[in-house]
């Protein structure tokens, strides 16, 4: 059955909405960096997660909603590897700039759209990531402020990404936003050992709950719920192209909010990876079969 016309004034909205939303994780990203001298990386994620959590359950009400236990072993899949994914994105934080650390971490959804290359376009795409990549190891011109482990972390958040791309699509299928819901209360219960084991009682401190609610509503909530109201009324290739767009908004909340400066190199290394993601999206996709419903 072909997908009903999407009405131009409709996709424009939700155009709006999701860049609107991308905006907020990374304005988010940047507010969560300021929690690391008091809770750490870890303290920060669990912070994060489980707010978010607590906003996205009383939204959606995943209890209301029965799961098979097919389902349920891919939501666990899912929220493991988004727990995953934060905890190691944060502890990239703490070495990398933010803007860094998102094109480091975008090599993950990039491999999966990169899955299906076929012809010698779509192997350029590939030949272009792994050289933006290489811009931003720290090597040679391209060292400055990039430790190796944060580096490596980041490319952990990577692939993690990947595996929530995965179980996420997997674990949604025939699901709502209460598979969200779920998938970030397993997060949170992943990430909340490595919290308390090195912030313990500094994470019930009341002084920097506001700002971890902010960094919860920022980077979570909102952003899902910008999503649920746009992704019905936009094409997923167009999806994957402005979600390539992930790195430079990165880049620029670094800059403003953090501070953080990015050499030409760098610069040049993070615009070869947005390029090769948008290529992939629009070359890879169009040869790919649809899924089988």
């Amino acid at each position: 059955m072909k997908a009903l016309p999407v009405r131009p004034q409709s996709l424009v909205f939700s155009v709006a909405l999701v860049v609107l939303g991308m905006a907020f994780t990374q304005t988010g990203a940047s507010f969560a960096k300021g929690l690391f001298p008091a809770v750490g990386a870890a303290g920060a994620t669990t912070l994060r997660l489980t707010l978010a959590a607590a906003v996205l359950l009383l939204l959606f009400q995943p209890w209301r909603k029965r799961l098979d236990p097919a389902q349920w072993r891919m939501v666990i899949a899912y929220g493991a590897a988004m727990g995953a994914m934060n905890l190691f994105f944060y502890a990239a934080l703490a070495t990398v700039p933010l803007g860094v650390a998102v094109a480091l971490e975008f090599t993950g959804p990039l491999a999966v759209a990169l899955a299906g290359a076929r012809r010698w376009l779509d192997f350029g795409w590939i030949v272009l990531a792994v050289a933006g990549f290489a811009m931003l190891l720290p090597l040679g011109q391209s060292g400055g402020d990039i430790g190796l482990p944060g580096v490596l972390f980041a490319l952990a958040a990577g692939a993690c990404w990947a595996g929530y791309i995965i179980f996420g699509q997997r674990a949604s299928t025939g699901g709502g936003p209460h598979i969200t819901a779920l998938g970030v209360s397993i997060a949170a219960l992943i990430a909340m050992p490595f919290g308390v084991a090195t912030a313990g009682t500094a994470l019930l401190d009341s002084a920097i709950l506001p700002v971890a609610l902010g960094v919860a509503l920022l980077s979570s909530a909102i952003p899902y719920a910008l999503d649920i109201v746009a992704l019905p009324n936009i094409p997923s290739r167009l999806f994957g192209i402005l979600m390539s767009g992930q790195p430079a908004l990165a880049a620029l909340s670094g800059l403003v909010i953090l501070h953080e400066g990015l050499s030409p190199w760098q610069l040049a290394g993070i615009g070869a990876i947005i390029v090769a993601s948008v290529g992939a999206t629009i070359t890879i996709a169009r040869n790919t079969p649809p899924p089988v419903a």
